[in-house]
């Protein structure tokens, strides 16, 4: 599994993010493998519809709606993972959503994390040590 933050599935979506092909290639390899955590779903909203416009936020919202992608909508669990990681890492301030993704990874033993965000997830050891993706591609 490969779960998703929020800056991969920008670059995924918008065709003018240097990112955007080598995260489109990872994402076509196999589709079904990528699971989006719940915490991330309102920034992509946000960041969809301000960025790459009302068109762009429509298509991501049937893509996921039509299954485009898994959601993993947690555990209660989840947030007391996140509460403890973001305590752990308290200078990198990695804030609920970052702390979602990373609890979200060690539980369900992602093989990989999509993110553009190093400076957070290159800094924390994640448990069972996934694969920074594109880094790491």
């Amino acid at each position: 599994m490969i779960v998703a933050d929020t800056g991969a599935i920008v670059a995924l979506l918008d065709a003018g993010d240097r990112h955007h092909a080598s995260l489109r290639e990872i994402y076509m390899s196999d589709p079904d493998s990528w699971v989006l955590p719940w915490a991330v779903l309102p920034e992509v909203d946000y960041l969809v519809a301000t960025q790459l416009g009302g068109k762009a936020e429509e298509m991501f919202l049937a893509d996921l709606a039509g299954g485009a992608f898994g959601v993993e909508w947690g555990q209660e669990s989840d947030l007391n993972a996140a509460k403890r990681i973001c305590q752990q890492y308290a200078d990198l301030q990695l804030g609920l959503v970052d702390g979602v993704v990373i609890a979200t990874a060690e539980r369900i033993g992602a093989s990989a994390v999509a993110t553009l965000d190093l400076r957070h997830f290159g800094a924390v050891t994640i448990a069972g040590q996934p694969k920074l993706l594109p880094r790491d591609a």
